[in-house]
């Protein structure tokens, strides 16, 4: 076993803090690795503060990983020692369904293993995430991350990057699709660099035009402020596809609008209730509203190579462990349009 460290919560709603604990023996088909980046997803807030259910404390969240390799098992054939890699939001799956088998493991018949707060398929124990030292995944759940990616701002590409990469592929963003993109925060900002590199004309929409500037740097032609009312109604019909990646309870109906016919807005951001439903811009628009996870395996490393060829990262602030609640405080009070990615070479015993 290796002895590690990470920061974890005990109890629900709890501040995180150091948490020694062991990962398991090697098995034959896994890869350890030491974590050297640890990106901070507003779905680990939610999932610590007990939005989504009770959860197995202590716990240590964490899904968007950045690593080298410093073990395999004897099974293992496509990763060796000092092998630069990445794990994301899932580490197991059956691997025999007919979703494993179409590459799309996080719809696994059987249900997918979250890389926190979930049982391993073999001991049971609870799987623990990235805010730590050290992981050990089974081999067919880990990355092969480019040499043309800065290490220090590829995690957040391992969650917000294949949430939204994958309904931008789903639907057919393409050169010359108009794409509006609902929210500026880890997943927004991430929605449309990716949309931009798809040739894709990029509209953020926001409460206010505050992040203009920023959105225009990442690709966007601009905002339209969703709180100007007079902005909103000359904007109906003008979009293909709407990503919504707001992760809290909000109106849809303001939104649908937007859509032309056969349009479509994913909803990425919340899981749970939204504001009840106006159909009529739905049925006289033939407009829908859908949702996506993220993306299988074989998909996520399809992002990984995608931001790699087209010089792809995600904005980062680069912070210490040890300044984790901080940088949650701040996701709680505000959104800012990049992500927190934790040094983790800085993590102290």
């Amino acid at each position: 076993m290796i002895k590690t460290i990470g920061y974890a919560a005990h109890e629900e709603g709890a501040e995180l803090v150091p948490y020694h604990f062991e990962r398991r023996d090697l098995r034959a088909n896994d890869v350890a690795i030491e974590i050297l980046y640890a990106g901070i997803c507003h779905s680990d807030l939610h999932t610590i503060k007990g939005d989504w259910g009770s959860q197995p404390y202590p716990l240590i969240p964490g899904h968007e990983i950045i690593g080298k390799v410093i073990e395999v098992g004897a099974d293992v054939k496509e990763f060796k020692v000092d092998d630069k890699v990445g794990v994301g939001c899932m580490v197991d799956s059956c691997q025999s369904c007919d979703q494993c088998e179409s590459h799309e493991e996080q719809f696994c018949r059987d249900g997918m293993t979250p890389t926190y707060g979930a049982k391993d398929r073999v001991d049971s124990t609870i799987t623990q995430g990235g805010y730590s030292k050290h992981i050990i995944v089974r081999e067919e759940f880990v990355l092969k991350v480019s040499d043309k990616l800065d290490l220090s701002k590829a995690a957040p590409i391992l969650c917000a990057g294949i949430t939204t990469y994958t309904p931008l592929k789903k639907w057919g963003v393409k050169k010359g699709t108009r794409v509006g993109v609902i929210g500026l925060g880890g997943l927004g900002h991430m929605a449309v660099k990716l949309a931009a590199a798809m040739g894709a004309e990029v509209t953020v929409i926001s409460r206010s035009t505050k992040k203009e500037e920023e959105a225009k740097a990442i690709g966007a032609t601009g905002i339209l402020a969703s709180q100007d009312l007079d902005a909103m109604k000359k904007a109906a019909n003008s979009f293909d596809f709407i990503i919504d990646t707001i992760p809290v309870k909000h109106d849809l109906n303001i939104y649908t609008p937007l859509l032309d016919i056969d349009g479509t807005l994913t909803i990425v951001g919340q899981i749970g209730p939204v504001e009840e439903p106006i159909t009529a811009p739905l049925v006289f628009g033939r407009r829908r509203v859908a949702g996506s996870l993220i993306g299988g395996i074989k998909e996520t490393q399809e992002v990984l190579d995608f931001c790699a060829e087209h010089n792809i990262h995600p904005v980062c602030e680069i912070i210490n462990p040890q300044d984790v609640n901080k940088a949650w405080d701040t996701l709680l009070t505000d959104n800012p349009a990049h992500r927190f990615v934790m040094n983790m070479s800085k993590l102290e015993a």
